[in-house]
């Protein structure tokens, strides 16, 4: 068991979840103001995607991202920034019996330099690296991209910017992706792994698979662990237990309770309530900062 956790609170993401929720911040000031809440609530850590603000949908826009950024900075509130890198990487094939040319209306592949115009201009302290490629969501011809070659390349140059990877693995697989990177000196100490169960097509969420995940980790490694869905708030235990931090927020879960909408405050709230109830102490940014070696630009 982890006795000193993090909260890390995953605002908005870019799936179709607006039309679920009205909760869910989609403009740039939402977005600041939720993860200026989240870490009134107690999450040290905010991650962050945007939406465009027009549509909804996932969007990889720097602007986007700056307005954000220098709203989050701006305020009175303290909170390690976490951007996402994995935009950008959204193969979706034409079908079954004729999978070329993929379908232009869902595919957005770019390169390694280009996923990280935003982080290369903003410098958060954390930015996510997914650790492979794999089916995603059920149903459909959709396939999250990740080439070994992508990931060294997008790794090389994180490491280069002097911002820490949260190394996201989704199966078994994608740790040995993540020891090929330590290996080969792309990461820095200590190596930093979210474990992301329930996705379908990737691990499940049962405790025996994230067990078997964390017996897996590189030696050192800080490690959170989070489900989708109803099982987000039971991982708050479950990934505390396991020895490691916790991440919720409405990019993975947008109910408090059964039928009852949540905000990302109630949720790290909900959070912080489990954790306090398990005699666990909650860690503050500055304290993540310390464990993570983090390094701060702004």
């Amino acid at each position: 068991m982890n006795p000193d956790v993090f909260i890390t609170c995953a605002v908005t993401g870019a799936g179709d979840t607006t039309g679920a929720s009205d909760r869910v911040p989609v403009t740039p000031e939402q977005i600041a103001d939720a993860a200026i809440e989240a870490a009134r609530a107690g999450a040290a850590v905010a991650h962050i995607h945007v939406r465009d603000p027009e549509t909804g949908r996932g969007s990889r826009d720097p602007a986007l991202y700056r307005e954000v950024v220098e709203r989050v900075r701006a305020s009175d509130v303290d909170v390690v920034l976490n951007l996402t890198a994995g935009m950008g990487g959204d193969l979706v094939l034409g079908g079954a019996d004729a999978p070329l040319p993929a379908d232009d209306a869902g595919t957005d592949m770019i390169g390694a330099s280009e996923r990280l115009v935003h982080i290369e201009e903003l410098r958060p302290e954390i930015c996510t690296l997914d650790c492979g490629t794999m089916n995603f969501a059920a149903g459909g011809d959709y396939v999250m991209v990740n080439t070994p070659g992508m990931l060294r390349a997008m790794a090389q140059r994180i490491r280069e910017l002097g911002v820490r990877p949260e190394l996201e693995v989704f199966d078994t697989g994608h740790l040995v992706m993540v020891s090929q990177l330590i290996r080969e000196g792309l990461i820095d100490d200590p190596p930093m792994i979210q474990l992301c169960m329930g996705i379908p097509y990737g691990a499940p969420e049962d405790p025996t698979t994230l067990l078997a995940l964390v017996s897996r980790l590189p030696p050192g490694a800080v490690f959170s662990a989070f489900s989708i869905g109803r099982m987000q708030l039971p991982y708050v235990a479950m990934a505390t237990l396991a020895g490691g931090n916790v991440r919720v927020g409405l990019e993975d879960n947008i109910y408090l309770s059964r039928g009852v909408l949540a905000t990302n405050g109630e949720l790290v709230g909900r959070a912080r309530t489990i954790l306090e109830a398990m005699n666990v102490r909650v860690l503050g940014p500055d304290e993540v900062r310390e464990k993570l070696r983090l390094v701060r630009h702004d």
